[in-house]
């Protein structure tokens, strides 16, 4: 029986060549979205999972909030792993890594150094904490000795090639040698964090024992039944012990009275495998992703999916009225309800196979494009894993039976005498069914419109605000300090060239990076009422000309006044927490100098600065200070020409001859603001990719629904026509049904996007406003598309021969 529904099916598939391509192509890109976004959404969750004892590990995450700041860090002070290892049995091991950032490095003996960015100081208990295997070495004495590293294959393969780079030694920053103890495998690219070089945490310089310095990255594993929610209770008996002394010494405060003043000091446990998707942390290792963009997608791909669903509904009941004659004679020679049923499922079915098999071609063409867009690196090969390969197998057939069991049930319910007369009864209740499918579609296409649209605009926003300086045409050039004593002769050298209007170096840059506040005060009012939380920078002389940032208030630094050395400009935020500009420019304030918090720096206030943003438009703000500070991170040249890349080549030409064998590294700061919104930018692609899918798919649905009014009223139609009916009204007839689904779409989509838009939006400290016109604009391209998608079955219908459809009566 089985054998005989697929042989009937593949007979009717052949015979409606048309009908079985659009049907199985609409079907087809529904799983083709569905299954991209299903490797995208397992791969988002699979972030840390490859450790293990993953389910164990726990980062410990600071919540601070002191001088007018308020900090959700993903750091924590030095002691804290060590301190909870010591005093608390529940905690097996800990670990903590300290990222150094960008070195310089090159092997022994060499003279050409490579920019590596992936540097990090770990304790030597990281073997134990993380499942990181080694290739060669042994992770118990790795980094158990001083001036030790261990670094990850493709490490090895850059810098010793093929030769065996056990025992071998790394240089860093030409000064500083390393032997190699241990080679890794790359770390998994679904880790929170990277690094192809593991250096000793012996060799890390810190002021070690400091409560209320955040800069380490520290990771507990708690013993096997552990409730981790029930240990964090233990965190307020550590912070009274060890960070109370500490604080009472520094500000003159007791954790009381800090807490009662308003402040805030918490230590709390976040589990590594959510670190990527939940953390809301500052100062992370890698960008992190998003809890919601798994949600939306997910929804995504299940609405296209639907869609897809409904799609084949409808374009199998508009064919009918084609299949009634059918149904009626396979009844009347005694076949049975459930055999018609069983013929109509497999029919679907076999589409439905047939459309995966188009599907996986789609997916494994399409991947390049998406992972270029995503930023990821997934592989058709991950399809065949064992948590997926399932899903290809039973995905055909669960979608085959959604999607095929209303056409079946509707079309084997037909009664033979009615349909052999030629008259089908199509009840309202099933109309109704079916418009209520299509203004399913175009509700999603809707909500994916505005959605996109929005995205674009705060995208577009962001690149546009005013960010207080200007970023247009700032080259900059990483490592100065690589050119050590001549990084001021490499300026100069730079500004003499035509073309280059200003020059600066500083390892400070208007861009996020890890960087964290120290606590400023008003000179001899060292307490926790007069404290303000503040980022401190230094620059030179030429920083604020360089960067095209405004001094509202005083003046910029200037080489003839000599105690510069001892100033600072505040910016506007920080001008207010200490008491407003009225008075500030004279003012001195204070900070600690060392490490034991016993001694102080004090500066005087020359100028405030237009406040500027230097972090992520999802946060307000913060207080700055500019000092002078001769730091050779980085040098920023403003350039005006109409060659860029030959005046980049005249200033790479002076770098080699001042820096040779070192590497020349640069970056527009246009460039590096835009990456910061890489998320975002990737988001509004693929949003607007399966926005374009889900048109494409509910436009197919519709012209199902299309083909099957007018089949319904081929007669109707013809009556008109004799009447003297024009066809622009048979066609404004056939159309207005439609635009009354797109339009009654368009109310309940417009809602639904507006709050989920909403709820996006308000991740930014900065962003746009929802006009009342994205919402006009999305309705008009969902009205336009279905007015073109009904437009073929609607004139085609109008300049039908009423004789042909007439003769019968």
């Amino acid at each position: 029986m089985l054998r005989n529904y697929f042989k009937i099916a593949i007979r009717n598939l052949r015979k409606h060549v048309g009908f079985t391509f659009i049907n199985i192509f609409g079907l087809a890109v529904g799983l083709a979205c569905c299954l991209l976004i299903t490797l995208y959404v397992v791969d988002e969750l699979s972030f840390d999972r490859f450790h293990a004892k993953a389910d164990r590990i726990y980062r410990i995450n600071s919540d601070i909030k002191f001088g007018g700041n308020d900090m959700k860090m993903a750091v924590s002070p030095d002691p804290v792993g060590p301190t909870l290892k010591q005093d608390y049995p529940q905690v097996e091991q800990f670990v903590r890594l300290h990222e150094r950032g960008t070195w310089l490095v090159k092997p022994a003996g060499s003279a050409t150094n490579l920019r590596e960015e992936h540097i990090t100081f770990a304790d030597s208990t990281v073997f134990d904490v993380f499942t990181l295997p080694l290739v060669s070495g042994d992770p118990k004495r790795a980094l158990a000795s001083p001036n030790t590293v261990v670094i990850s294959e493709s490490a090895a393969k850059r810098h010793f090639g093929k030769q065996d780079a056990m025992g071998k030694t790394l240089v860093f920053d030409n000064k500083q040698a390393f032997k190699v103890t241990g080679v890794m495998r790359d770390m998994p690219t679904n880790s929170h964090f990277h690094s192809d070089f593991l250096l000793a945490m012996l060799n890390d310089d810190y002021p070690w024992g400091q409560w209320l310095s955040n800069n380490h990255y520290s990771y507990i594993v708690l013993r096997e039944g552990v409730d981790y929610k029930q240990f964090e209770k233990n965190f307020d008996a550590v912070i009274e012990k060890y960070v109370g002394p500490q604080a009472l010494q520094a500000i003159g405060s007791t954790m009381d009275q800090f807490r009662k003043a308003g402040n805030r000091y918490q230590f709390w446990l976040m589990p590594i495998t959510d670190i990527h998707l939940h953390s809301k942390q500052q100062i992370e290792f890698l960008p992190a992703g998003d809890i919601q963009y798994v949600y939306i997608f997910s929804a995504v791909a299940l609405f296209i999916l639907l869609i897809a669903c409904i799609n084949f509904m409808n374009l199998a009941t508009a064919r009918s009225a084609n299949r009634a004659k059918e149904v009626g004679v396979r009844k009347v020679l005694g076949s049975e309800r459930q055999q018609l049923i069983g013929q109509f499922m497999a029919e679907s079915v076999l589409m439905t196979v047939l459309a995966m098999i188009l599907a996986l071609l789609m997916v494994a063409a399409a991947i390049p494009f998406f992972n270029t867009i995503a930023a990821k690196e997934l592989s058709i090969q991950s399809l065949l894993s064992p948590y997926l390969l399932p899903i290809l197998v039973v995905l055909p057939v669960a979608v085959g039976l959604l999607a095929g069991s209303y056409p079946a049930f509707f079309l084997s319910s037909f009664k033979p005498i009615s349909v052999l007369k030629g008259r089908i009864n199509v009840s309202l209740k099933n109309v109704s069914l079916r418009s209520g499918l299509v203004v399913f579609q175009f509700m999603m296409s809707v909500i994916l419109i505005v959605g996109t649209i929005i995205v674009y605009r705060q995208i577009t926003y962001i690149q546009h605000k005013n960010l207080g300086f200007r970023r247009d045409q700032v080259l900059t050039i990483n490592d100065v300090y690589a050119l050590g004593k001549q990084a001021e002769t490499f300026k100069q050298e730079v500004l003499r060239l035509p073309g280059v209007v200003s020059g600066s170096v500083s390892g400070f840059l208007p861009t996020p990076s890890s960087r964290t506040d120290n606590s400023f005060f008003p000179e001899g009012q060292v307490d926790q009422r007069n404290a303000v939380s503040m980022q401190a920078w230094g620059v030179d002389h030429d920083y604020v000309k360089t960067l095209g940032m405004q001094i509202v208030q005083g003046r910029d630094f200037s080489r003839e006044f000599g105690s510069d050395s001892t100033a600072v400009i505040l910016n506007e935020t920080a001008a207010r927490l200490f008491g407003g500009q009225n008075g500030i420019i004279g003012k001195r304030i204070m900070s600690f100098d060392d490490p034991t918090l016993k001694s102080f720096k004090t500066y005087t206030v020359i100028g405030v600065v237009k406040n500027f943003h230097f972090e992520s438009l999802r946060r307000n703000i913060g207080a700055l200070g500019l000092v002078m500070d001769a730091n050779s991170g980085a040098a920023s040249f403003r350039l005006s020409s109409t060659d860029l890349p030959a005046l980049v080549s005249q200033i790479e030409s002076k770098w080699k001859e001042l820096a040779p064998g070192q590497p020349f590294n640069y970056a527009f700061m246009e460039e590096a603001f835009d990456n910061m919104y890489r998320a975002e930018q990737r988001v509004g692609t693929i949003a607007l990719t399966f926005a374009a899918l889900a048109i494409l798919i509910a436009c197919l649905g519709l012209f199902g629904l299309a083909a099957f009014m007018a089949e319904q009223r081929t007669k109707e139609i013809g009556v008109r026509k004799v009447l003297g009916a024009s066809v622009v009204s048979i066609i404004g007839l056939l159309s207005k049904d439609f635009l009354k689904l797109v339009l009654i779409a368009i109310l309940i989509a417009s809602p639904i996007a507006w709050y989920a838009m909403s709820q996006w939006l308000n991740d930014f400290a900065y962003r746009i406003d929802i006009d009342w016109w994205v919402f006009a604009l999305a309705g008009v391209l969902a009205t336009v598309v279905a007015l073109l998608t009904v437009s073929f079955q609607s004139v085609k219908a109008a300049l039908m021969d009423p004789v042909k459809s007439l003769r019968s009566e």
